[in-house]
């Protein structure tokens, strides 16, 4: 295990407190990890810990605000998945989301950190699902924000991500000329994709970007982790029996904050109903100016829904066996709880005026 120091900028132009970077070792993989240096006590005692995961072609720089909204409550670590970020490729050339999650289970196991708080972006957050149902004992609860669960058919705006699993399309990608598009330009695209508002990305942030995908493109094996991990998504999507990831998300016990965002252009909303009903304890989160990225855009909001559910997680565990198994606690209704309307009409059902709900179910 190797380490380093570095200093991550903030949102506002300015920088954060140095984070620790290293390498650790797992059967088959070399992974990155980060996680601000000093942490991990509060008043003397030991805070629980906590991992989070990003999301396809992101990296554990996807979650440095929201680290730093619950670095009070958490000891979180963000890692790069096997051939992301500082990353590198998995020695077997498993980018499956079992290859993912078999990773992410073994730097648990190989940290001894286990059970964790556990957060998922978009396939981090499919990863932590599938990891939740066969590892539960592992897992504390999960955040996932803009989980990749099945959703067929996809709304069309993710079509352009879904064709880097056809077999020959990322090989014509590479033949094809640039067309006179700079990095920068490249990074706006990605930035539009993923924003609700591209317009609203900080300058510091949107730097970042640009250096990392300059990075990227000179790595030899960046596009084939991108298709490998996209046809892993695919293919997830189609499995059926134990395997299904929704039949995985009935499977999980613990307490589960569900994170959409209404201009999500990768992940609909309207996936929101069905995760809902398939988890056994979950509430929801729906910010309705956000993209695919809701810990990037608005770390403070989905930090606040975060800090109830953490803080939910040793109520429960005092309340008993019956609690801590998952069953959904008092005043939460999960009939008559707040919906998600599945309409055209692009509004959320069953809250008040305020620009973010918090809905149970």
């Amino acid at each position: 295990m190797s380490a380093e120091q570095q200093v991550e900028p903030m949102a506002e132009g300015g920088t954060r407190a140095r984070a620790e970077v290293r390498t650790v070792e797992i059967p088959g993989a070399v992974l990155a990890v980060s996680g601000p240096v000093g942490t991990g006590s509060r008043d003397g005692g030991q805070l629980p810990p906590a991992l989070f995961v990003h999301g396809l072609g992101g990296s554990s720089d996807n979650w440095t605000e929201l680290m730093d909204e619950l670095s009070d409550l958490v000891d979180g670590e963000a890692l790069d998945l096997p051939g992301f970020g500082r990353s590198t490729p998995p020695a077997d050339g498993n980018l499956s989301l079992s290859g993912h999650v078999r990773a992410v289970i073994g730097y648990l196991e190989a940290s001894g950190r286990g059970p964790v708080h556990l957060f998922g972006n978009s396939l981090g957050g499919a990863v932590a699902v599938r990891l939740a149902a066969l590892r539960p004992d592992l897992v504390l609860s999960l955040t996932l924000i803009s989980p990749a669960l099945p959703e067929l058919p996809p709304q069309r705006t993710a079509w352009p991500t879904g064709l880097l699993a056809v077999p020959g399309v990322p090989a014509l990608m590479r033949r094809m000329p640039a067309n006179g598009r700079s990095v920068e330009d490249a990074t706006e695209g990605l930035l539009r994709l993923v924003y609700g508002d591209v317009a609203a990305v900080p300058e510091a942030r949107r730097a970042a970007a640009v250096a990392e995908y300059r990075r990227r493109t000179g790595l030899p094996y960046a596009m084939q982790v991108m298709v490998g991990s996209a046809r892993g998504i695919v293919s997830a999507y189609t499995e059926r029996g134990e395997q299904s990831l929704w039949r995985q998300a009935e499977q999980v016990r613990v307490p589960v904050l569900l994170v959409y965002g209404l201009k999500d252009k990768l992940v609909s909303y309207r996936s929101a109903r069905r995760a809902c009903a398939a988890f056994a304890d979950a509430r929801l989160l729906v910010l309705p100016e956000s993209g695919h990225v809701a810990m990037m855009e608005y770390p403070a909001q989905v930090a606040r829904a975060a800090r109830e559910l953490l803080l939910e997680v040793p109520a429960r565990a005092a309340a008993g066996p019956r609690a801590a198994a998952g069953e959904p606690a008092g005043g939460v209704d999960g009939a008559a709880g707040g919906e998600v309307d599945g309409g055209g009409d692009g509004e959320v059902d069953g809250g008040g005026g305020g620009g973010v709900e918090i809905v149970s179910a």
